[in-house]
């Protein structure tokens, strides 16, 4: 029999496809999450917007398909992604109806004939925004989605994605006193589609998120590269008083072929926290036969890093450590000198683990995860030093021809005296790597062999484990 590769302690619905999350709210004590769903097959279709509800942001309860296309409405040919606001308590989605795209909004009751945001009115007045601006409908080629809006200084205000043919991404930014009537307030940010560095910018830009952090502006997006086909998520950042928005910093949010279009929420005790859509690397009629298709990523934490020029603090949400069962501990190991069988009882594909380590300048320092007896089949995790570099390696993770591994690498700088601080979580298809705060790797890795549940150390040069942890995890559900 194969591995189940269909994970355990990331949410997922119970069948067919998922991809981005939408509409992430708090709403009476609970955190509700939307996501693209199709309810009837594992690959693309007509999207809906899937709805869970949890009251620790771990364990998830399913609960029914929230919106659904209108036959002959403006969102006929699908509901796309899009936020959620309390609106002086009646709960709002703001969402994207396609063909074409435009701007559209759903209710739910208040009061006391809520039912938990179960059932959901679609505006009278859809679509409230109709597509781009006059002056941009041409350059846009239609593109024109994902609106993300929230409430600040007595308005209510949106980010929304587009495009200009010509140069690249575009965000733009509108305002409106009452969800419905949006007045265009221009271009947050521009893109130029030949960039190269730090990162392509891509031809159109999605799932923009815009909010404040720690005294900082930050804008977080999707570049979707219609040329090269490549997709990842960046972060943009200025002063909080800087206007109009003039970024001071920029980056990946989170390294690796894999993650794309997060959406964040601030909680009501004060974190901003994000989840991130799992995309599958396997192949399309894998994922039709196995009925499933996506994951979403561990709520993470975000926090912005004093520095120059700062960066985006990234870390798994505190909540997580609910779900740890049985708890290995090692501490002060010489790794060259530590015996090669030191972890050859724990074995697993559910795991977390910790590792705090100091390593010389020209070490490596590493774990094998998910490895065959034989190392057929294995996936590496590991620091090298001297390139002040993280990478993953997939490479090995799977016999299987149709999917085609690599190695996914993140620059890691380390202060003099500063230990590498690594946070791993493993689930089934799912390794998502954390390191010293400011770093995450996501990747999704497929073993044929049902024995490839083993765990090593690997490396080179000096290197001391001042405390490694594991934990078996249970499941969400």
């Amino acid at each position: 029999m194969p591995p189940n590769h269909r994970p355990a302690f990331h949410f997922l619905p119970e069948h067919y496809w998922m991809n981005d999350p939408n509409g992430l709210i708090e709403w009476q004590g609970q955190t509700h999450l939307f996501y693209q769903y199709i309810p009837n097959a594992a690959f693309r279709d007509k999207l809906h917007w899937g709805h869970a509800v949890s009251a620790d942001r771990v364990h998830w309860q399913h609960l029914p398909v929230a919106l659904a296309p209108t036959p002959g409405g403006p969102d006929a040919g699908g509901c796309w992604t899009g936020s959620a606001v309390d609106n002086d308590g009646v709960p709002t989605l703001i969402y994207t109806g396609i063909d074409p795209q435009v701007v559209c909004l759903a209710t739910s009751a208040a009061g006391a004939s809520a039912d938990g945001l179960l059932t959901w009115t679609k505006h009278q007045a859809n679509p409230v925004i109709s597509g781009p601006p006059a002056e941009l409908a041409t350059a846009a080629q239609g593109q024109f989605r994902d609106p993300f809006v929230w409430r600040e200084a007595g308005a209510w205000h949106m980010v929304i994605g587009c495009k200009d043919k010509d140069h690249g991404g575009l965000v733009l930014r509108y305002r409106s006193a009452d969800l419905v009537h949006w007045d265009y307030r221009g271009v947050l940010l521009a893109g130029d589609m030949n960039q190269g560095e730090p990162f392509r910018t891509g031809t159109v830009w999605e799932c923009p998120n815009y909010f404040e952090l720690d005294g900082q502006r930050v804008l977080i997006f999707s570049p979707g590269d219609e040329i090269r086909h490549t997709q990842y998520s960046v972060v943009y950042a200025a002063s909080r008083q800087d206007e109009p928005f003039t970024p001071t910093a920029q980056g990946l949010v989170v390294y690796g072929p894999s993650f794309y279009a997060p959406q964040s929420l601030r909680l009501g005790d004060g974190r901003r926290m994000m989840w991130g859509w799992l995309k599958e690397t396997r192949s399309r009629e894998t994922q039709l036969a196995e009925g499933w298709s996506g994951a979403m990523s561990l709520p993470m934490a975000l926090s912005w890093r004093p520095g120059a020029p700062g960066e985006l603090g990234i870390a798994p949400a505190e909540e997580l450590k609910d779900l740890r069962r049985e708890h290995w501990h090692f501490e002060n190991l010489d790794v060259a000198q530590t015996d090669a069988g030191l972890l050859s009882a724990i074995n697993g594909d559910c795991l977390e683990m910790e590792a705090v380590c100091q390593l010389d300048p020209g070490a490596e320092l590493g774990l094998r995860l998910r490895a065959a007896p034989d190392g057929q089949e294995q996936t590496r995790v590991r620091y090298q030093a001297a390139q002040q570099q993280l990478a993953v390696d997939t490479r090995a993770s799977s016999l299987s021809a149709e999917v085609a591994g690599g190695l996914t690498t993140a620059p890691l700088g380390l202060a003099p005296g500063e230990p590498l601080r690594l946070h791993i979580f493993l689930d089934r298809s799912v390794l998502e790597v954390f390191a010293n705060g400011r770093r995450c790797l996501a990747v999704r890795l497929y073993p044929t062999r049902d024995d490839s549940l083993g765990l090593g150390l690997v490396s080179q040069g000096s290197a001391r484990l001042a405390a490694l942890d594991i934990w078996k995890m249970g499941t969400i559900w």
